[in-house]
């Protein structure tokens, strides 16, 4: 975005005042029209949820631009809620160390470990030396270990764990960290194809097990772990090979093959020895972690217990058994989690002002009489530009019980409702904060947040196509009830 440091970056401050244009003329414009649900319930858009809009504009237009560090952004985001009384301090700032802002701290200091051990090395020249030295190849092995790993963990522990791999993958193309269409395939490749994944099994994201509750709540019907998966996985793996495809046709690697990397891989990986006990110690910890909140699910003693608490144990334990030293703290990308902060911040403040249930309602009472395949399509898509900006778990919850008011009327069944919607909260396309494996690879260098809103567009249409095809001729052949009995 800057020209260079002596000079005016033009394009740069044009986008700072956008944004700060933005924030004045919905902040100070006259109050806004209420929202009205199919039942006839009013909701209002309070002064504080207009200025939850306002800063939500702003920081949308300074993260896309980059117009500063997007931790900066992420610091606005806080600061503006306080400077105009849209929540307090105390509220708005206790969110940048909300557990999930955590969970990601954790989940890179795992990715540091796996670097300074060398098991990173030693796990990528193994799969280098399967996957051989077509580029292609090497992407499809790639994205294929991202969401097998999404089956069993959290797709933000899976970026943490399968960065630094790829970092290592990337270091062999033999371009150093100049930004190549192979490194943006990669790392964004990396983050799509976890956010796909990760909508298969219960395991992949908080998102699954929250939405069946209020489903379970609203609709008073149960979902199981197996249901949900049974639906999910052909969705999750078609997504998987199709992101493939995409980033074939629009990322192309520079280079068909790269010539003797298997002999190379494997030089490399004789070169390292036998595994050390301090990589066998750090693979234990991090293993040990991963089951214990795999287990929860399963386990109903181990069900209160948070998932941060878990993996935060690794951070300390790899501190106690000197892993890791004080000064690994300074190899932490603080950018990055800051980013996630402002997220956080943003999103609860969208949450807490109503800003968030008033966009619903209006977006969704357009709909209201619509045909059935027009309003569960309308409902997917609401999902999946919100979950761009706030927790896709608040997507949902906004959502889903306006959702589920409508759906009769129109003879929707309440599950094709609920599948939908965790498909597209699964995968913001569109912006860095949207999902923490999207921070994760941008911390690549690999691409701006401008490039990854831009591929995001084609790659958003292309998974409402998905969700289109889920809903008209997939679910329905794998026996999902798509139609209700309307009242």
């Amino acid at each position: 975005m800057t020209n260079n440091n002596a000079g005016i970056s033009w394009s740069r401050i044009i986008f700072i005042l956008v944004g700060v244009f933005l924030f004045a003329v919905v902040y100070y414009s006259p109050p806004w029209p209420d929202a009205i649900d199919p039942l006839g319930k009013h909701f209002a858009l309070s002064k504080e949820a207009k200025g939850a809009l306002a800063v939500f504009l702003l920081a949308g237009t300074w993260w896309v631009f980059e117009v500063v560090p997007i931790g900066v952004t992420s610091l606005a985001i806080g600061i503006l809620q306080a400077l105009f009384l849209i929540r307090p301090a105390k509220v708005a700032f206790k969110d940048f160390m909300d557990p999930s802002v955590l969970f990601i701290f954790a989940s890179v200091v795992i990715g540091l470990v796996f670097t300074k051990t060398g098991l990173t090395r030693r796990l990528a020249y193994k799969m280098l030396d399967i996957v051989g030295e077509k580029t292609s190849m090497i992407l499809l092995g790639c994205f294929l270990v991202t969401t097998a790993l999404t089956h069993v963990m959290a797709h933000t522990a899976v970026a943490a764990t399968v960065y630094p791999l790829f970092l290592t993958i990337y270091a062999l193309y033999g371009e150093g960290e100049k930004p190549t269409r192979f490194g943006r395939a990669l790392f964004m490749g990396m983050a799509y194809v976890a956010g796909a994944g990760s909508i298969i099994t219960l395991l992949g994201a908080a998102r699954g097990a929250v939405a069946i509750g209020f489903f379970n709540d609203i609709a008073g019907k149960n979902v199981s772990f197996f249901e949900l998966t049974y639906y999910m996985f052909p969705v999750g793996w078609l997504m998987t090979f199709a992101l493939w495809g995409f980033f074939m046709i629009f990322c192309r690697p520079e280079k068909k093959v790269i010539e003797g990397l298997r002999a190379k891989a494997r030089q490399l990986n004789s070169e390292l020895g036998p595994i050390t006990g301090r990589e066998i110690l750090a693979a234990v910890i991090v293993l040990s972690c991963i089951a214990v909140m795999s287990l929860k699910s399963f386990i109903p003693a181990l069900e209160p217990i948070d998932k941060t608490a878990l993996i935060l144990i690794s951070t300390v334990l790899f501190f106690v058994f000197r892993v890791l030293d004080i000064r690994d703290l300074e190899e932490i990308p603080w950018n990055i989690i800051l980013l996630f902060a402002g997220a956080m911040s943003i999103g609860f403040c969208l949450w807490d002002t109503g800003a968030a249930k008033w966009l619903a309602v209006n977006w969704l009472a357009m709909f209201k009489e619509s045909n059935w395949f027009v309003f569960v399509m309308s409902i997917a898509f609401f999902v999946m530009v919100m979950t761009n900006f706030i927790m896709n778990v608040a997507a949902i919850a906004i959502s889903l019980p306006v959702a589920l008011v409508i759906a009769p009327y129109l003879g929707v069944s309440a599950h094709v409702i609920l599948f939908a919607s965790l498909v597209t909260a699964g995968m913001p396309f569109l912006l860095l904060v949207g999902a923490a494996p999207n921070a994760i690879a941008y911390d690549s260098k690999q691409f701006t947040p401008g490039q990854f809103f831009m591929y995001g567009i084609p790659a958003s249409i292309l998974l409402m196509l998905f969700v289109a095809f889920s809903i008209y001729i997939l679910w329905p052949l794998m026996g999902m009830p798509i139609s209700a009995v309307a009242k």
